[in-house]
């Protein structure tokens, strides 16, 4: 079983992803924005987004603040950097999927909406998370402004909700579970 769980910054996806690995048996976790993070590693990689970007290193290293910056301030500037980088991360997380087959995979990801992955998981959660809420928790966790994490929060492409089994407004995990129980009841009887 593949579990996509989508929102903004702040919604609690991580929270979820974390309580969802404690509670389904044979569950594993790919964090997608550690190989966003981890992506500029690749040499391939680092050398089309520092040729894309001018400016953007620091100590030889791409600087994400400097990055960030750009890509930020403009939907073209979001879709050259994904232009860069998306390849080589679908190549590891397909194989993360490859390879595990025989687990609940759990993905979480604020751009999961706009990759193949969405369509393949088996259930799609979003938590759609008042923004205030969401501004409380993130500028409590990465020590940002307001506005820092308005500049953030408005950069992100709206969800279509459609795209979704179930959208939550709050965050309760055992309705979650439960939610997921159900499902996989659901499936195991459907193949019989």
């Amino acid at each position: 079983m593949l579990i996509g769980i989508c929102g903004m910054q702040g919604s609690g996806k991580t929270t979820l992803r974390k309580e969802l690995l404690k509670r389904i048996p044979n569950s594993i976790d790919l964090d997608i924005d550690i190989i966003a993070h981890d992506i500029y590693n690749n040499p391939d990689c680092f050398n089309e987004v520092t040729s894309t970007f001018k400016d953007i290193t620091t100590n030889g290293k791409i600087d994400r603040k400097k990055l960030g910056d750009i890509v930020f301030s403009s939907p073209d500037e979001m879709l050259k950097l994904t232009n860069c980088t998306w390849k080589y991360m679908e190549q590891i997380i397909d194989k993360f999927i490859s390879d595990n087959k025989d687990k609940v995979i759990i993905l979480d990801w604020l751009l999961l909406h706009n990759t193949k992955f969405l369509k393949q998981c088996d259930i799609r959660i979003l938590l759609d998370i008042d923004q205030d809420i969401r501004m409380e928790r993130v500028i409590k966790r990465d020590n940002i402004s307001k506005e820092r994490f308005l500049f953030r929060d408005n950069a992100n492409i709206p969800y279509k909700k459609e795209e979704f089994n179930y959208i939550y407004k709050e965050l309760d995990i055992d309705k979650i579970e439960r939610m997921i129980k159900e499902y996989e009841k659901s499936t195991i009887s459907r193949e019989f």
